[in-house]
């Protein structure tokens, strides 16, 4: 396929075509032209997803569910997935053109008293280093996924059940020790500082996390996924919740979109994650990142700069062939995200 149009970040025309599922800039005979014109943005990321998750906790992965959700993102843009908790075993997919690339966390882990059955494996803390190596390795040796607290009720805010602070940073260091990265949920204060002082690698949700602990976070390379919309989503049910736990969701939500310009000033990674469904949904997250930080960023954030956070280059020689083509600058107009004109994922026309 012969591609052309202004290539994202940088705003310059292009001409390149894909071989063997790569791009190139070396011309190829024959090849078809499906994009003449527009913008092209580096595949789509969605850095914290849950597909084929069933709508009941406890119930086991839906490998139809999986395969209509991956086919959700892939429709909308989203080159790779980063799968945040499956609920009884990894994920059974593996890349294949058209479809995303999915970075598999597994099922996430947590310790006694953190949250209800099915919402994932509980470990007793002194044996969650150990899990959090196996778990790692079980789901392909990439990411594990780590509840530092879980706040759901009156009660669970009134006395958290947090993970040991010196038991996550020694997970933390044992999967790192072992090539993985931990990727952790965090809430509450408390459990958000754990999270930095371990040195995990993502903070997902961070709802109230200090921003005096951002600098540190730059330092050492903790991104932060903020989840914006998957709070939005239950905003009906948050309303509904008694205090004090209305009011800490609904302020720590109010406060989201100036923590993430605080973090992206401070030079922390912030990643666009949806953490709910509809899948295929990023565009409204990285609409919700905006409200905070600049039109540009927020796009980076789900795309060019998550996809060097995971290791992915954007359109650049060699690089995967993801592309998404808008008629309109998305930077201008971040309402163009809900219609690209063609998308290319691993090579293969999607649209």
């Amino acid at each position: 396929m012969r591609i052309r149009g202004i290539a994202l970040p940088a705003g310059e025309p292009v001409e390149c075509w894909t071989d063997g599922g790569r791009l190139t800039f070396t011309r190829q005979p024959g090849a078809d032209t499906v994009i003449d014109g527009g913008f092209l943005l580096p595949g789509l990321v969605d850095a914290h997803s849950h597909p084929g998750r069933p709508p009941g906790l406890g119930d086991p992965l839906d490998e139809a569910k999986l395969r209509a959700d991956a086919r959700a993102h892939a429709e909308a843009g989203v080159a790779l997935l980063r799968a945040l908790g499956s609920p009884d075993r990894p994920l059974p997919a593996r890349f294949r053109a058209g479809t995303p690339r999915i970075l598999d966390a597994g099922i996430p882990l947590g310790v006694p008293g953190q949250f209800p059955p099915g919402a994932g494996r509980v470990v007793p803390a002194a044996d969650l280093p150990a899990a959090a190596v196996q778990n790692c390795r079980d789901a392909g040796g990439t990411w594990c996924k780590l509840y530092a607290d879980w706040i759901f009720d009156a009660d669970a805010l009134a006395r958290p059940s947090l993970a040991p602070p010196e038991t996550l940073a020694e997970a933390v260091r044992q999967v790192h020790a072992a090539g993985g990265r931990v990727a952790v949920h965090a809430t509450h204060p408390d459990a958000c500082r754990a999270v930095v002082q371990a040195g995990a690698d993502s903070l997902e949700h961070g709802l109230w996390l200090d921003a005096g602990l951002l600098p540190q976070m730059a330092r050492q390379g903790t991104a932060l996924t903020p989840t914006i919309t998957v709070w939005a989503r239950q905003l009906g049910a948050i309303e509904a919740e008694p205090e004090p736990v209305r009011s800490w969701f609904l302020d720590g939500l109010r406060r989201l979109p100036h923590l993430t310009a605080q973090a992206h000033d401070a030079g922390v990674t912030v990643l666009a994650g949806t953490d709910s469904e509809p899948h295929g949904r990023i565009a409204d997250e990285i609409r919700s990142l905006a409200r905070g930080v600049p039109a540009d960023v927020a796009l980076g954030a789900g795309s060019w700069t998550a996809r060097a956070y995971f290791g992915l280059p954007g359109l650049a020689e060699g690089a995967p062939a993801d592309i998404v083509g808008y008629a309109e600058d998305p930077r201008q107009n971040l309402a163009v995200l809900d219609h690209p004109s063609r998308i290319v994922i691993g090579g293969r026309l999607v649209r």
